[in-house]
């Protein structure tokens, strides 16, 4: 079923085997990335074979990790649509602007394709009981893979995430702890439980398989183009894990054969509440430095400290791309643009995708024939208490 190879650092090029449970390097301390052997896959694989598979992640199952397919849990994840926005194209003037709505995944986000996979090859490698600290959404996917799966779930979240976060968490069967301050402060405490008990950590880019799961919305893009990619993704960055996925999807799909050598330009948008990437971006480094104070309206971006931050710049780098700030009171007028345009209730963290999108036209960074692609990556149903304090 799987190509899965071996499992290899992303900054110091370490190789391990694949078919253990690992967290980070043991070396270094960062990432591990899964590898697969492309070219057996490309002997194996077409696209053409794939066009005629159920409509969810796993149509691309020999490119994720998962190798027996009785461990592939499945609640319809993936396959979300990608829609020419041309009312929202209308009203700001750009004829070549599309959403990659993934608000219709399982639990709401894009969240569910991460830890679809995360699960079922923890699953597989005989994991009981999985921790996570997060601002929501994560949450919300790893409680509904676990309870499929019939593993335990631990959430930590801080303590001032919207309700609708901690209410899913707790109706799916996971043990929530709410924690005083910051998702940085909640994985010090998640730490504590997984050496203390011998939960399996499934935070962000600290364990190799999220990052897999991510990586198919990038497959998914290419093929609803068919076979090609926009000019400009603008993507909504925290963690960044989805960013860095596609990144990774585009260099294992030339190396299948299935797309050629161009790429997207790469955008990071964060909230100017907090901004590590942008500021790195900007200044040149390979690494962020922490932010201090964070604060957004949009949860899925406030993360001070990201893991795979040199993984995240690399990408744009290579891309040349871009990182932009914008402000809470830009993502919620874009939200209310996108929403009476296209009929879409977005998560602030897709709006802010709108919000860059117009600082970067404005600038001419972004060209009329460009075809750009924004990511919405949830629903704006988690966020009702925004639009109840919202003026009219």
């Amino acid at each position: 079923m799987s190509f899965l190879s071996h499992l290899e650092c992303a900054l110091c090029g370490q190789v391990l085997e694949a078919d253990r449970l690992w967290n980070l390097c043991p070396e270094c301390g960062k990432p591990l990335l899964a590898r697969y052997d492309l070219e057996a896959a490309g002997r194996a694989l077409t696209r053409e074979a794939i066009a005629g598979r159920g409509a969810n992640l796993w149509r691309y199952r020999e490119l994720l990790p998962v190798r027996d397919p009785r461990h592939s849990l499945c609640l319809g994840e993936g396959w979300t649509p990608l829609v020419h926005a041309a009312r929202l194209g209308q009203a700001v003037g750009f004829d070549h602007l599309y959403i990659k709505d993934e608000g219709l995944n399982p639990t709401g986000s894009f969240k569910a394709r991460g830890l679809a996979v995360a699960i079922s090859r923890a699953h597989e490698l005989g994991v009981r009981a999985v921790s996570i600290p997060s601002a929501g959404n994560a949450a919300g996917a790893m409680s509904a893979y676990a309870a499929l799966g019939g593993i335990d779930a631990y959430v930590f979240m801080p303590r001032d995430v919207p309700q609708a976060f901690v209410a899913e968490c707790r109706a799916l069967g996971a043990e929530v702890t709410l924690v005083d301050g910051l998702i940085t402060d909640c994985g010090r405490v998640a730490a504590e439980g997984v050496r203390e008990h011998g939960r399996f950590d499934v935070s962000t880019l600290k364990e190799p398989y999220r990052l897999e799961g991510k990586k198919t919305m990038g497959y998914e893009l290419a093929e609803q183009m068919g076979w090609r990619l926009p000019d400009v993704i603008i993507y909504p960055t925290g963690g960044g894990t989805g960013l860095i996925g596609m990144w990774k999807a585009f260099e294992e799909m030339e190396a299948l054969g299935w797309i050629g050598g161009e790429r997207p330009r790469m955008v990071t948008v964060q909230s100017d509440g907090c901004a590590p990437m942008v500021s790195a971006f900007n200044q040149g480094q390979e690494f962020a430095e922490p932010w201090q104070g964070a604060k957004t309206i949009a949860a899925g971006l406030r993360v001070p400290a990201a893991v795979g931050d040199f993984l995240i710049l690399r990408a744009l780098r290579e891309s040349g791309g871009t990182a932009v700030a914008v402000s809470d009171e830009e993502i919620m007028d874009a939200a209310r643009l996108i929403g009476r345009t296209q009929g879409n209730f977005v998560c602030p963290e897709g709006a802010a995708t709108l919000a860059a999108f117009e600082h970067l036209r404005a600038q001419g960074w972004i060209g009329e024939e460009d075809e750009v692609v924004l990511f919405n990556t949830g629903t704006g149903l988690k966020y009702t208490h925004l639009w109840a304090e919202a003026p009219r």
